[in-house]
């Protein structure tokens, strides 16, 4: 059992599908990128730390750093967000499309190290 799916076990079923999915989403981004966690959450590491993601009471809370959200800032209307994370509400649909173009940007920037 991965390092990441030990961490999704531990919240009910429900919540289990959101992060399986956000999961999947992200490893097929970022195909290269390994497992593990670290600050207490799944995070892929690719050349450093690519994307983090973890679950909150009400939201999915997803790390790309500062460079992932300021680039994509004129796709985040209806999420909050932050300096380096955004909120994906548990109540609607993961913008997949969105997770993966902010994963292959990250993707871009750590492989230019």
């Amino acid at each position: 059992m991965s390092v990441i799916e030990e961490y999704v076990q531990q919240f009910p079923e429900d919540s289990q599908i959101k992060l399986r999915e956000i999961w999947q989403i992200i490893k097929e981004a970022a195909p290269e990128a390994s497992e593990r966690i670290s600050w207490q959450m799944p995070t892929f590491y690719l050349n450093g730390n690519l994307v983090h993601f973890a679950l909150h009471k009400s939201h999915i809370g997803f790390y790309p750093g500062e460079n992932g959200v300021k680039y994509f800032i004129d796709q985040l209307d209806g999420y909050k967000y932050s300096k380096g994370a955004i909120q994906f509400p548990l109540n609607k649909p993961l913008p997949q499309k969105l997770i993966t173009e902010i994963v292959a940007f990250r993707v871009k920037e750590n492989t230019k190290k």
